[in-house]
């Protein structure tokens, strides 16, 4: 699950990290009260969305006068970028910036535990310096037998060059992000940019948090920031349906019962020159009823042309899938999706008689399968359909 900026920002204040005095804004007009009450110039006005680039997408911008701060806000309210409406701004004091510098946490799975990334080169993409100068960025493990000790920001104050008058705020800085990461289940915590400014203070000028949905029963104060209005709205739907459900570009339905078996089904469709639509993993004990509204979900994406099953039954029985397709069929009396099925383990020769009738296309093999579901996606789009 992803957050704000000033939620994230909210968090990392609870630990000590220093952070703008900011307030956030749905209008023009609020913008402007804020800006008055912040009683100085210049203010920046952030674009809060979940997704990166907002800068150079034209959502950040400095004002110097109440009319700016209205001109500014009114603009990047409603703006779209990439493909998320802005609703929301952030307006907070502008910082006398004197370097920048990346701070960040994520959970390694190679290490099997959360690394430390400290980079001179804050304010733009770490990934695009991991590409063009993987060398300046420090990665320090934090074993979970005894998490962060002293040594660690010694270790990045000095590979960051921090000033001896920051370092005491650094270390602060790097402790609060870290305890922040562990404290609320986090897959990703990051500060970009960490800015030392020209008076000697350290200030957190961005932030960024994303969480592990599976710990979120843990932390329901958590669970309450997510804003279902960034995301995408099938996935959202399928949240609500408790099916594990990524939107991608392609143009084949995958539903799959199985993490893993998803990820291979995908990487099948893929290499018969296929695109999958999704990933969509029904679970290891989907009913009838949740196969009938994976099946809905799959079809209210318009890119998809093509759906394709692929079913290991064990806990989820062959039958019991078959028959929520059959259900979600009756359902749909203008269906027209061709559907590929390749049905493997319980009661499939059962399931297999039930469809026999159907207008279902039945594969022996997963590659079997896929390299059909290519061939009628294929087929659908050079006849324009």
């Amino acid at each position: 699950m992803k957050i704000h900026e000033y939620q994230a920002k909210a968090i990392l204040a609870k630990y000590d990290v220093p952070i703008p005095r900011g307030q956030v804004a749905s209008t023009a007009d609020e913008a402007v009260t804020i800006a008055a009450e912040i009683g100085s110039w210049p203010v920046v006005i952030k674009a809060q969305v979940h997704v990166g680039g907002r800068g150079k997408a034209g959502g950040v911008k400095l004002a110097n006068s109440a009319e700016e701060v209205r001109q500014h806000a009114g603009a990047i309210l409603g703006m779209d970028i990439k493909g998320i409406t802005v609703r929301k701004v952030l307006v907070e004091p502008g910082i006398d910036i004197k370097h920048e510098i990346y701070l960040g946490i994520i959970l390694d799975r190679i290490t099997k535990a959360p690394v430390i990334m400290a980079s001179a080169e804050g304010g733009v993409e770490i990934e695009e310096v991991a590409k063009t100068n993987p060398e300046k960025i420090l990665k320090l493990v934090v074993p979970p037998t005894y998490g962060l000790r002293g040594h660690h920001s010694i270790i990045a104050a000095d590979f960051l060059d921090i000033p001896a008058d920051a370092r005491k705020t650094f270390k602060k800085v790097l402790d609060g992000l870290v305890a922040a990461f562990i404290d609320n289940d986090c897959s990703l915590a990051e500060i970009n940019p960490l800015v030392l400014t020209g008076s000697g203070h350290v200030i957190a000028c961005d932030a960024k948090m994303n969480f592990d949905d599976n710990a979120l029963p843990w932390h329901p104060e958590l669970a309450e920031l997510r804003d279902d209005g960034e995301e995408d709205p099938l996935e959202v739907e399928a949240r609500q349906k408790s099916l594990n459900y990524v939107r991608l570009d392609g143009r084949i339905g995958c539903i799959v019962n199985g993490a893993g078996l998803a990820m291979g089904t995908m990487d099948v469709v893929k290499h018969f020159g296929g695109t999958p639509a999704n990933f969509l993993d029904i679970g290891g004990g989907a009913k009838a009823e949740q196969v009938a509204e994976a099946l809905n979900l799959i079809t209210s994406d318009p890119n998809v042309d093509v759906i394709f099953f692929n079913i290991f039954g064990g806990i989820v029985r062959c039958d019991i899938v078959a028959q929520g397709v059959l259900d979600a069929l009756k359902s749909l009396p203008d269906f027209d999706y061709p559907i590929v099925m390749r049905l493997s383990g319980t009661n499939d020769e059962q399931a297999r008689k039930m469809l026999t009738d159907s207008p279902i296309h039945i594969a022996a093999t997963m590659a079997e399968g896929a390299q059909l579901a290519v061939k009628l996606s294929e087929e659908k789009r050079t006849a324009g359909v």
